[in-house]
């Protein structure tokens, strides 16, 4: 196993909010980094997975990054460029604070559409410091500018693609439980990441595809799934989605159906979510509304319904479990409360094949 890398996550005033999604994802799962703490003075002194509604973690969240370095010597390696603006830009507040964090010996990971490494001051200072930049959106080459070319029909195990009906409702939580949960039955998963936490978590396949120009988003998407299937000949692959199709403002599940081709969809929704996150003047579509636009367009069922559950009660909650599952007649669950082995049953039901290979 490869030794993770200690680092602090600069999410300030939104960690366990919509636009500090990066820093949530990052505290329940990582691949590539131990988190040493969250920056965030709103809500210093308490514990992220307690904030995130979750079980306690030890992971402290700290009024400044000087106050989260203290005592920890020379551990701690990088600092995570924690949020996810819809501006996809740094406040000067920021460029201060990570001026700071170079000077502290800290190399910089940032996912926003602003790029570090196109910055002379921060370049400058980087070299200063003799620490790294990495723009995780940044396209690093000419090879992220492949078009689709229906390679993807070489993948012979099934793909199953968590989609959902707003950006920040859960996709890539879900997806790593499930592909977890799968991983624990004895099954080859790998999950395809398609945005900027996913690959920042570690996911070994996948893109942030909002990072590439739309003619080579499906063939990169494409392209990372016939990596996946011929390095690692998986028996599932999970799909980690982005916004939602009937989303006005993000295309990508447009290009994730096109060029992952999934076989079977998963469906994230916030029951209680009334408008779309970023814009507050446009309803949230109904469940019922997006699930039928998404198998029209792909051509593909919708086999289950993960809850997000945020703004509900316990009892609210399995209200809307039962409900859903007594409308749409598939598994609905919420993963962080109960799991996710009603969608694992009805997976293994739709794709049969899959129940030889379970431990």
């Amino acid at each position: 196993m490869t030794k993770k890398t200690f680092a602090v996550v600069y999410c300030e005033g939104f960690f366990g909010e919509m636009d500090g999604k990066t820093a949530n994802g990052l505290v329940r799962y990582s691949d590539r980094y131990e988190i040493a703490g969250i920056i965030d003075s709103t809500k210093a002194g308490l514990d992220a997975g307690e904030v995130l509604g979750d079980e306690a973690n030890g992971i402290i969240i700290y009024k400044d990054l000087k106050e989260a370095l203290d005592g920890k010597g020379d551990s701690v390696a990088a600092f995570i460029y924690g949020m996810a603006p819809l501006s996809g830009a740094f406040s000067s507040i920021d460029s201060d604070v990570m001026f700071y964090a170079m000077e502290r010996n800290l190399d910089i990971i940032n996912g926003l559409h602003d790029f570090l490494t196109d910055d002379k001051a921060f370049v400058k200072k980087a070299a200063e410091c003799n620490v790294q930049l990495h723009d995780i959106r940044k396209q690093q080459d000419i090879k992220q500018r492949n078009v689709f070319t229906n390679s993807i029909g070489k993948v012979e195990c099934p793909k199953i693609a968590i989609l959902g009906t707003d950006s920040a409702v859960g996709k890539r939580t879900t997806s790593v439980i499930l592909t977890q949960a799968l991983q624990q039955l004895g099954l080859n998963t790998v999950m395809i990441a398609t945005g900027q936490t996913g690959v920042i978590q570690g996911a070994k396949f996948g893109v942030p595809l909002d990072a590439l120009k739309e003619q080579f988003i499906s063939g990169e998407m494409e392209k990372a799934i016939v990596q996946a299937w011929e390095e690692t000949k998986p028996d599932i692959i999970i799909i980690e989605g982005q916004g939602s199709l009937s989303h006005p403002a993000y295309l990508s599940s447009c290009f994730i159906i096109r060029g992952g081709q999934p076989e079977a969809i998963i469906v994230q929704h916030p029951p209680k979510r009334e408008s779309l996150g970023d814009y507050p003047d446009i309803k949230m579509p109904r469940l019922k509304d997006e699930i039928e636009l998404i198998e029209v367009f792909s051509k593909s069922p919708v086999i289950g319904i993960a809850i997000n559950h945020e703004n509900m009660s316990n009892s609210e909650i399995d209200e809307t479990i039962e409900s859903y599952q007594k409308q749409f007649e598939i598994p609905a669950t919420d993963v962080l409360k109960f799991g996710c082995d009603s969608l694992i049953d009805n997976i293994l039901t739709t794709f049969p094949q899959l129940q030889a290979k379970t431990a």
